[in-house]
């Protein structure tokens, strides 16, 4: 197979992905941006995190959060956990990897806040202390998975699955998810 036909395979292959998203999780994705919009509304965060590239996601929610998608408007109060070297790392040191989100969880999160989970796998342990973390303090939790959606699935409220195995082609669904969702939260009320 050539370059250019293995690239026109990854970019056909990205587009059914869309497609099938656009088929079958736009609900889910709808109650995930109705949930974080609540949230806001009544004056409370949004949490996210997760690993490599699920991090960067994560960052980049907030950073659409806090700055903005495509409205001008006030910053929304959005975090995330993956951003603090500092406390990352003195997490990971004193507790171990699988508590860094857990614990900041236990020291931000209040009733009311969004914890939004991004994960591949929905595998990852410190991903889904966290989670558990955010259920027993009473935030609403947000999970964004691939494949079977993992543990990650079944320990949150609302589910976004991408029906992918693909690590790569998950995280482009994530980041399409995650604009949809700034998109909606962004829309003015009818």
């Amino acid at each position: 197979m050539s370059d250019a036909d293995t690239a026109r395979a990854a970019f056909a292959e990205s587009a059914a992905l869309m497609t099938a998203m656009a088929d079958e999780r736009v609900e889910a994705t709808v109650r995930a941006a109705g949930v974080i919009r609540g949230a806001l509304e009544a004056g409370g965060t949004v949490l996210a995190f997760g690993n490599g590239g699920s991090a960067t996601d994560a960052e980049h929610l907030a950073a659409e959060l806090v700055g903005r998608f495509r409205a001008d408007r006030p910053g929304l109060a959005a975090v995330a956990l993956t951003a603090d070297s500092a406390v990352v790392t003195s997490v990971a040191n004193d507790y171990g990897f699988d508590h860094v989100f857990r614990r900041q969880v236990e020291a931000l999160g209040r009733p009311g806040d969004v914890a939004v989970a991004i994960t591949t796998s929905g595998a990852s342990p410190n991903v889904n202390l966290a989670v558990a973390a955010a259920r027993a303090r009473g935030l609403v939790t947000i999970g964004l998975t691939g494949r079977d959606g993992g543990e990650t699935g079944g320990l949150v409220d609302v589910h976004v699955n991408v029906p992918s195995a693909d690590t790569a082609r998950v995280q482009e669904a994530h980041r399409a998810v995650l604009h949809v969702i700034c998109e909606l939260v962004e829309k003015p009320r009818a």
